[in-house]
């Protein structure tokens, strides 16, 4: 299966935040990429894993807790 690459810009606006973003992450070696002469690209799987790998998963909590709580 084919990767596609995504330039800087192009995470950023997946992610929904601004280029210093992804950019800090490639500088602090946080997320796989790719230099293309000058060019850096992120592998669309590398950014799908770093959405998986920091996606926090709701509390559930048990009715007996709720009880004492009230």
């Amino acid at each position: 299966m084919k990767d596609r690459y995504l330039s800087v810009d192009q995470v950023a606006e997946v992610l929904g935040t601004s280029v210093r973003f992804p950019r800090r992450l490639i500088a602090e070696r946080r997320i796989t990429f790719v230099k293309v002469g000058r060019h850096v690209r992120i592998p669309e799987s590398a950014v799908d894993a770093y959405i998986m790998e920091h996606t926090v998963e709701p509390i559930t909590v048990r009715a007996s807790r709720l009880k004492a709580v009230a």
